[in-house]
């Protein structure tokens, strides 16, 4: 990961994005915030220099599934690592979020070590 990369967290609790760049800050990740879709692609387009994307996949505006989807049809978007954190987890959520396109899956309560799992396989650290 270059010294500039970022993690986006795109998440409307603002306990659970305390929470996640609070640890990724303490492993010297780089964070960014959104807590709505239309919030992240303002990000998205004013700083390339996001490497993953942490969602939510239950949001009110445009949920976790839609914007997960619209990430991976963008020219400009799409290559992107996009991972989907959700409190759905129920039998099927994890195959509907890989359906609309995410690259990996991560439970509420977030299991970090799962999680840094997969950000160490899109991104490496400082």
């Amino acid at each position: 990961m270059n010294k500039i990369d970022a993690i986006l967290i795109i998440d409307d609790d603002p306990r659970n994005v305390f929470a996640l760049k609070t640890v990724l800050k303490s492993k010297k990740y780089q964070c960014e915030t959104a807590n709505s879709f239309h919030e992240a692609l303002k990000i998205l387009k004013n700083k390339r220099n996001i490497a993953l994307i942490l969602i939510d996949m239950m949001m009110p505006d445009v949920d976790g599934y839609q914007a997960i989807k619209e990430l991976k049809a963008s020219d400009i978007f799409n290559e992107i690592p996009v991972i989907a954190i959700t409190a759905q987890a129920m039998s099927g959520d994890k195959e509907k979020c890989m359906d609309s396109g995410a690259d990996g899956y991560v439970a509420k309560p977030v299991d970090m070590n799962q999680l840094m799992i997969y950000i160490n396989k899109y991104i490496k650290n400082v």
